[in-house]
């Protein structure tokens, strides 16, 4: 909680402004598989993602999850709800151990959202949702299977390095065993390496040719 200031939203607060935010603030620690928040509950604080990897979900007719989005420290996450005051559209659970600063929204609304940096921020936040949204339209109906997988490593190699490849084909709405196919394709086009270590991307401007 001492280093509040260090995070994009609050890097303008005075330090006065800073001791009252962290008085209606509080620092929760998840370990992997805790629930952030499930779909169809009221929200009641605003959320900082501040250590650790959150996968948002819902569930269909048959308790599948589908995923929708991971997000990566430092993010607020599904501020819209706050601000439209609805409850949470989807679900939301660490795939890593993390920590998240929950602050009292009602009083944030009152006593910050006035201050336009802060104000700024918040646009500024929503609109990278608005892109992750294209980006999701993009990938889905554009992109085939192949420059999905090639633009996830491109752009996330360290995620690909670290996270099991079971939960990037179902972020990306692909079959596993098409998932496997596809980094057998990129090992022989050496794109890509797996040794004892794991996996290490071997040429990313290769990778990023396959989908632009």
């Amino acid at each position: 909680m001492e280093n509040l200031k260090k995070y994009y939203l609050f890097e303008n607060l005075g330090e006065e402004e800073l001791r009252r935010l962290k008085s209606i603030s509080k620092k929760v620690s998840f370990k992997k598989g805790g629930m952030l928040f499930f779909e169809g509950e009221e929200p009641k604080s605003l959320i900082l993602l501040t250590d650790g990897i959150l996968q948002v979900y819902k569930t269909d007719s048959k308790g599948n999850k589908i995923i929708l989005h991971h997000f990566y420290p430092i993010s607020l996450i599904a501020e819209i709800v706050n601000l439209e005051k609805i409850p949470y559209p989807a679900s939301a659970e660490f795939v890593t151990d993390g920590e998240a600063v929950l602050i009292d929204y009602e009083i944030f609304e009152q006593e910050f959202l006035k201050n336009p940096d802060i104000s700024f921020m918040f646009i500024k936040s929503l609109t990278k949702k608005i892109k992750f949204l294209e980006d999701v339209i993009t990938n889905n109906i554009v992109m085939n299977s192949t420059a999905r997988v090639a633009k996830f490593i491109y752009e996330h190699e360290e995620d690909f390095i670290k996270m099991k490849k079971s939960q990037i084909a179902q972020t990306l709405h692909i079959a596993p065993e098409t998932f496997s196919r596809i980094l057998k394709k990129f090992k022989t086009m050496k794109l890509i390496e797996k040794d004892e270590e794991g996996f290490k991307v071997l040429n990313k401007e290769g990778l990023k040719s396959l989908y632009e």
